[in-house]
Order: C-alpha cells, then structure tokens, then sequence
C-alpha cells in the first residue's frame, strides 16, 4: 500500500499513530509528499483530486482518503480495536470529530498569519474556536489515558502535537492543565514518539 506522506502533516501522523498501534507500519509504502494550499501537486492529485495528504492507494489500485477513512480502513484490515462498539464508539467518534476539527482550525490559522496581510478578525476567531476546544476538552478529558487507546484519544493528542509544534506561543498547557497531564501520559506511548512533527 502506497501513503502519500510527510512527517509535518498532523493528518498524516494520525495515520501513522494508527499503523504503529497496529504493528502495520512496514505494510506502507511511505511516498513524500507537498500538499500546499495554493499548489495543487500533480503528483497527489493522480491519486486524490483534492490535492491532500494522507491519500492512501491500496495494492488492488483502490484509493481511500482522508485519514479518519484510512485509518478506520487499517483499524479493519489489521483486526484493531482502535474504533470500538457500542457506546464507547460514539465518544470516540465525537472525540475524533473534535480533534479532527480543531487540527482544521489551527491549519487555516497557520495559513492566515503567514499571509502579507492577515486578516485579524479571522486570527482572533481561530483562537477564539481553540480556545473553546482546550476548554471542553479541560472539562471532558479523563485524567490519564488507560492501557486502551482510541481513535478520538488518538486524533486529540495529534492535534495537541500540532499546538506544540506550530503554536508554541499559544503556551495552552497553561489553558489547560488537567489536558496537558493528560498529554503528558500519551505523548510517552510509542506510537506518539515514533511520530513526532519534524522539519527537513
């Protein structure tokens, strides 16, 4: 199976987070990839007319995107328990949506602030949606990640990554404590290790 991939997308590290809690990883063919707003890369679009990365291209030419899919997809294939039943599903899920949703937020503010000419009120309503994110997850969180881990756990801890690798000076552990204990905990397992943001 081919990945279109790169070691600072925070979609992607969910996806590899998922293939490492599997024991799946050599099963992916790690395919470098640019997926730039304002540059369509032909080379992913051959495979995902959204230009977007992760984009995961199975061995009988079958493609899955975007990385909640794909990973649900390995989850399935690898016989996981990352995406569980019953009533447990749908906090993961909402938990998913939420992490997913706040890597989105933080992205599009990234984008804004390395424009010519940010628009301000744009920045103030990205921090605005994370710091009401950081406040729901401070009440809901449990206080330490268990032995089990999810995809909502999973995608949560990916987005907090991304805090701390392109919003350093959002300081949100201060925001957050009871999280960023939390965070403390997962960010040791070695799935999240594995998968640290990096530059170059």
């Amino acid at each position: 199976m081919k990945l279109h991939w790169s070691p600072k997308s925070p979609f992607v590290r969910k996806v590899m987070v998922v293939a490492h809690e599997l024991g799946c990883v050599e099963a992916l063919q790690l395919q470098r990839s640019v997926a730039a707003m304002l540059k369509p890369n032909p080379a992913i679009m051959a495979d995902n007319p959204l230009s977007k990365i992760p984009t995961l291209v199975l061995d009988d030419g079958q493609v899955l995107f975007d990385s909640a899919v794909i990973c649900e997809y390995l989850d399935a294939r690898f016989h996981g328990a990352l995406f569980p039943s019953g009533d447990a599903r749908w906090k993961a899920l909402q938990q998913l949506a939420l992490g997913d949703g706040l890597l989105d937020v933080l992205i599009l503010w990234r984008n804004e602030r390395e424009r010519a000419l940010p628009l301000q009120s744009l920045i103030d309503a990205f921090a605005l949606k994370t710091e009401a994110s950081l406040a729901r997850l401070e009440r809901e969180i449990e206080a330490r990640p268990g032995a089990t881990i999810d995809i909502g756990q999973i995608a949560i801890g990916c987005a907090l990554g991304y805090l701390d690798y392109r919003f350093d000076e959002f300081a949100w552990r201060a925001r957050a404590p009871k999280l960023a204990a939390w965070y403390a905990t997962l960010a040791q397992r070695p799935s999240f290790v594995a998968t640290e943001p990096a530059d170059g």
